[in-house]
């Protein structure tokens, strides 16, 4: 083949496998019998069980009695390169079952912490991704940081139990010290920016993130 057919096969070949890269994944849009909907990337069926995988990544289980339908979903996205460079996913409302609600029920209750905050911190923070790693070296459901894992003793941030225990009594030592907004922007920015600006700190990210999760709980 002369070189310069050559050389524009394989730039058509690279294009082409540029575009594949580019194309939006598909999605699954799931309609719950209380008149609520969530995007999922794909589904399975396990006995009583629906089992979703999440577009930000992890997965979520749902009694099957719960789902009225299942649909496409028209909207394409792009699959993220890594957790940390995607926002969470954060449904219109609170997710109340999952995967994850007996360990919930469990730190709930031995920290004083309302369940429906954890579960709404854990959904802003990691989607339910229990692997999920930020930049910063935040890990795990709650996205915990090495130096509040110490705090607490807590030594395996990968493991769901053992991540909801340590969030779960951060937050009860944020709450013990603040008002459940500033307490939030303290989980996420730091108790010293919450002191330092004598509020929520004026960063996006974290006034963001307050409002995601007290929008949850109501």
């Amino acid at each position: 083949m002369h070189f310069c057919s050559l050389r524009k096969v394989l730039t058509l070949l690279l294009a082409l496998m540029f575009l594949v890269a580019l194309r939006p994944a598909s999605a699954e849009l799931i309609f719950f019998s209380a008149d609520r909907s969530m995007s999922v990337k794909s589904h399975r069926v396990e006995g009583d069980q629906l089992i979703v995988s999440l577009r930000g990544g992890g997965e979520m289980t749902f009694d099957r009695a719960l789902i009225t339908s299942i649909k496409p979903d028209e909207v394409p996205y792009d699959e993220p390169q890594t957790v940390a460079d995607t926002p969470s996913l954060v449904a219109l409302q609170l997710v109340e079952q999952t995967a994850y609600d007996s360990i919930i029920e469990s730190a709930s209750a031995k920290h004083g912490v309302p369940a429906k905050l954890v579960k709404a911190v854990i959904q802003v923070e990691s989607s339910y991704q229990p692997r999920a790693r930020s930049p910063k070296g935040a890990m795990g459901l709650m996205q915990l940081m090495p130096g509040t894992a110490r705090q607490y003793r807590a030594r395996n941030l990968f493991d769901p139990r053992t991540n909801i225990d340590a969030g779960t009594r951060h937050l009860r030592s944020l709450l013990d010290r603040f008002e459940l907004p500033l307490a939030l922007a303290a989980y996420n920015a730091g108790e010293d920016a919450v002191r330092r600006f004598g509020g929520i700190p004026p960063f996006q990210e974290t006034q963001e993130y307050v409002r995601k999760i007290l929008a949850l709980v109501q």
